[in-house]
């Protein structure tokens, strides 16, 4: 059943990327998949009451990010929030990003994925003039790489905590 749900979450990472960076636009369903998919993963490993507490931890973080992110946009920058300058579906990533992973390991990778996804996206503005970033898209397509990697032999594991 693990491998298989494996199979599923970078299928799920792959089409949220495709759609993404291709239309801007991603199918609602696939966010609730990633989430219930990278869940179990994470929970299979580590139980279920260490699984809610480190969630609630990672929640809590996304959260306080969302929280700064929408403070910042609406009273210092005077723009609109949801679909404006972050659109709903990065809003949706974020919390299925946060259901998968232990709390040191969720800080580390959403960080070098936010990382990832600018230097990709400054290439993209500069290559063809792009003006929004495929935040969710680029932040899976960032996922299947460390996904990837994590299935070679002698890779320590990404639910360690």
């Amino acid at each position: 059943m693990i491998v298989t749900t494996q199979i599923i979450v970078l299928l799920v990472l792959g089409l949220i990327a495709y759609q993404d960076v291709r239309e801007r636009m991603v199918h609602w369903i696939l966010f609730p998949a990633l989430a219930l998919a990278m869940g179990y993963l994470f929970s299979e490993r580590i139980g279920i009451h260490q699984y809610a507490l480190l969630v609630f931890a990672n929640l809590l973080l996304v959260s306080s990010i969302i929280s700064i992110l929408y403070l910042y946009t609406k009273y210092l920058r005077g723009m609109e929030f949801l679909d404006v300058s972050f659109g709903l579906g990065d809003l949706l990533f974020f919390l299925a990003f946060a259901l998968g992973f232990p709390t040191l390991t969720f800080l580390i990778l959403f960080t070098s994925s936010i990382l990832f996804s600018l230097s990709i996206f400054l290439g993209m503005k500069k290559i063809n003039g792009e003006k929004n970033a495929p935040l969710a898209g680029l932040m899976s397509f960032y996922l299947i790489i460390v996904y990837m990697i994590s299935f070679l032999p002698s890779t320590p594991s990404l639910y360690i905590h």
